[in-house]
C-alpha cells in the first residue's frame, strides 16, 4: 500500500483528462463568443471568424509560453532542494485556479479577454513546463536504473490513453449536458473536478519515493556494507571495473591517458537545432489545424473536434510500437529521421484536406512523431 502512494500515474491520467475537457471547451466557447460579437461586413463570415479566433489563440499561447520561463526555473530549484512534490502541486493548483476563469466567462458573460489573465496565472505557477518536468523527475526517482526507460514509456502511454478517452467524450458532454442555454458549463466543471482530484491526491496521498523507501534502503545498505567487509580482497586495485575498462576498444584506441567518451559537439548542436525547429513546426501546425477544422470544408462541431483531438493522442500508442519495431533495425538517429519524415508527410497531407477521412489519413502518417521525443529522452 505504501509503494502505491508513490505512483504518479493517477495524477498524469486525471490531469490529462481534465486538459482534454478544457481544450474542447475553450475552443468552442471562443468560437461561440466571436460568432456572436464579431461584426461582419463585406468579408466572408468564416474568414472573419477564423481571423478573430486565430488572433485570440496567438495572444493566449504567447502569454502561456513566455510567463513560465522564470517561474519554472524557480520552482524546479525549490523542488530539488526541499520537496519534489512542489513541482507537481503548484502547477496543479495553478491549473485549477486559472481554469476557473473559463467557467466564469460562460456563467457570467465575462469578456473573453479574461482568459489572457488565466493564461498568465497558469504560466506564473509553472504551467506544463514545471509539471511535466516534475513528473519525469519523479518517475526517474521512483524507479531503478534498469527499469527507468520502461517507467517513462508507461507514463507516456497513460498520458496518451487518458487524453484519448477524455477527447472522445468531451464533445458529447459539451452538446448533451448543459445548464439552461450555457453550453460547456458541465464540461468545464468535469475538468475542474479532475483537477481537484489531482490537487488532493498530490497533497494528501502522494509520497516522495525517498520517504517511502528510507527504511528499506537503510537495511540494504547495512547488509551491503557487511558483505563488502567480508569479501574485501585487501588493497588490490585491480577490480572487475578495471578489467572491463582494460578491454574497452574505445579507451584502448586512444593513446596516452586521454579518453574520448563524448559524442561530437557538431552532432549535438545539429540535434538540438533539429529538435527546436521540429517543435516550432509541430506546435505551429497544431495551432493552425485546430482553427482550420472549424470552417469549411470540414466545419467541425464539438463532437468532431473531440474526435480529432483523440486521433492526435493515438500517436502515443503507435509511436511506442514504432520505436519498438524500428529500434531493432536502425539506431537513435535513424529513429529521429523517421519521426521527422513521418510528421512532414502527415502535415503535407493536411495541407490538402477537404474531407474528414483525409484528415485522419494525414494524422495516421504522423504516428512516428513522438519517437523523436522517446529517442532523445532515452
Amino acid at each position: 500500500m505504501v509503494m502505491i502512494r508513490t505512483w504518479i500515474e493517477p495524477i498524469v491520467a486525471g490531469a490529462q483528462v481534465a486538459s482534454s475537457f478544457y481544450d474542447t471547451s475553450l475552443l468552442m466557447v471562443v468560437k461561440n463568443h466571436y460568432n456572436e460579437t464579431t461584426s461582419f461586413t463585406n468579408s466572408s463570415h468564416e474568414d472573419v471568424l477564423q481571423k478573430a479566433i486565430s488572433n485570440f489563440y496567438i495572444t493566449y499561447n504567447l502569454i502561456l509560453g513566455f510567463t513560465p520561463i522564470l517561474s519554472a526555473y524557480i520552482l524546479a530549484r525549490i523542488g530539488d532542494r526541499s520537496n519534489r512534490k512542489i513541482t507537481i502541486c503548484i502547477p496543479m493548483i495553478g491549473y485549477l485556479v486559472s481554469r476557473l476563469f473559463l467557467l466564469f466567462v460562460i456563467l457570467w458573460d465575462w469578456p473573453i479577454e479574461v482568459m489572457f489573465g488565466s493564461a498568465a496565472l497558469n504560466g506564473l505557477t509553472g504551467w506544463f513546463t514545471t509539471y511535466w518536468g516534475g513528473v519525469m523527475a519523479w518517475a526517474s526517482q521512483d524507479s531503478s536504473e534498469s527499469r527507468r526507460s520502461l517507467r517513462l514509456i508507461i507514463i507516456e502511454m497513460v498520458y496518451g490513453l487518458a487524453g484519448f478517452v477524455g477527447s472522445l467524450v468531451s464533445g458529447h458532454i459539451f452538446i448533451n449536458l448543459s445548464i439552461g442555454n450555457r453550453q460547456g458549463v458541465i464540461l468545464v466543471c468535469c475538468s475542474l473536478g479532475c483537477y481537484v482530484f489531482c490537487v488532493l491526491y498530490s497533497i494528501f496521498v502522494l509520497k516522495t519515493p525517498d520517504s517511502v523507501e528510507t527504511d528499506a534502503q537503510k537495511e540494504k545498505k547495512k547488509n551491503k556494507s557487511f558483505e563488502e567487509i567480508q569479501n574485501d580482497p585487501g588493497n588490490s586495485e585491480y577490480t572487475e571495473k578495471s578489467r572491463l575498462l582494460e578491454n574497452d576498444p574505445i579507451i584502448n584506441s586512444v593513446p596516452g591517458d586521454q579518453t574520448f567518451l563524448t559524442p561530437s559537439k557538431l552532432i549535438l548542436i545539429m540535434m538540438f537545432t533539429s529538435v527546436i525547429l521540429f517543435n516550432v513546426a509541430s506546435i505551429g501546425a497544431e495551432d493552425v489545424i485546430n482553427i482550420f477544422v472549424l470552417k469549411k470544408p470540414l466545419s467541425w462541431g464539438p463532437v468532431e473536434v473531440g474526435y480529432g483531438n483523440a486521433a492526435g493522442y493515438v500517436n502515443y500508442i503507435t509511436s511506442f510500437l514504432g520505436v519498438f519495431v524500428f529500434s531493432r533495425c536502425v539506431g537513435d538517429l535513424g529513429l529521429i529521421v523517421i519521426g521527422m519524415l513521418s510528421f512532414n508527410a502527415g502535415i503535407l497531407i493536411m495541407a490538402f484536406v477537404r474531407w474528414t477521412y483525409l484528415y485522419y489519413v494525414g494524422d495516421i502518417w504522423q504516428t512516428q512523431t513522438e519517437s523523436t521525443t522517446y529517442t532523445i529522452n532515452l
